[in-house]
């Protein structure tokens, strides 16, 4: 996958101009980056009460762009998103625009493609931050149980969690957390089946945090 900007939404480059001035102006110890997800931490409806509460004390910034695909962080991450800082810990959640198919019907990117990405994204965030510890999340489960992006999500999990080193770079799946014994995401969890309401970041920083709070320390 090869960097790129994106030029949609139309405010992506004051954006990312925008994280880079945050960069510049240090004291980051935790980093957020990643797409809408990531984003939704911003939202009324998604995150905004507990990111207060838990990241902001912690030195916290989130550079989550809504739409980003891999190639985009790609790009963010080379033209200075992550210079001027050295944050202890990068929650990494990145690849679910990568999945499914384009509105031609043609696939974004094949899985192979999507684990290479993520595993270069991974190297180049480690060669920029080698003090760096790297919390790489499993892509989040989206879509009905009958989705055929279900089972690419899985598969790209299945790859991305072999970059765990058991050193600086841990892999975290939430997405048993989401799901429903049968397998179906709740839309009292992620009302659009793509992206997390209040209930479901409270489980996302819930299940996160025995992981996140000791790579802080």
């Amino acid at each position: 996958l090869i960097p790129v900007p994106r030029d949609f939404p139309t405010n992506w480059m004051a954006r990312h101009e925008a994280n880079v001035v945050e960069a510049k102006k240090g004291g980051i110890d935790l980093l957020f980056i990643g797409d809408s997800i990531t984003d939704g931490w911003r939202w009324g409806n998604g995150g905004s009460k507990i990111w207060p509460q838990l990241y902001a004390p912690r030195h916290a910034a989130n550079f989550g762009i809504g739409w980003d695909r891999i190639q985009n962080v790609l790009w963010q991450i080379e033209n200075g998103e992550l210079e001027n800082i050295s944050p202890k810990v990068v929650v990494l959640l990145i690849g679910t625009n990568n999945t499914g198919n384009e509105d031609n019907g043609q696939p974004r990117n094949t899985t192979p493609e999507i684990i290479a990405g993520v595993s270069n994204l991974v190297r180049q965030i480690q060669f920029r931050q080698p003090q760096s510890k790297i919390l790489l999340l499993g892509i989040f489960p989206r879509g009905e149980k009958t989705d055929p992006i279900r089972e690419q999500v899985k598969a790209v999990n299945a790859g991305i969690s072999q970059l765990a080193d058991g050193g600086k770079i841990k892999f975290l799946d939430l997405g048993e957390k989401f799901l429903a014994p049968d397998g179906t995401l709740s839309r009292d969890l992620f009302p659009d089946r793509l992206h997390p309401n209040e209930r479901g970041y409270q489980i996302w920083a819930d299940a996160m945090e025995p992981t996140l709070a000791p790579l802080l320390k």
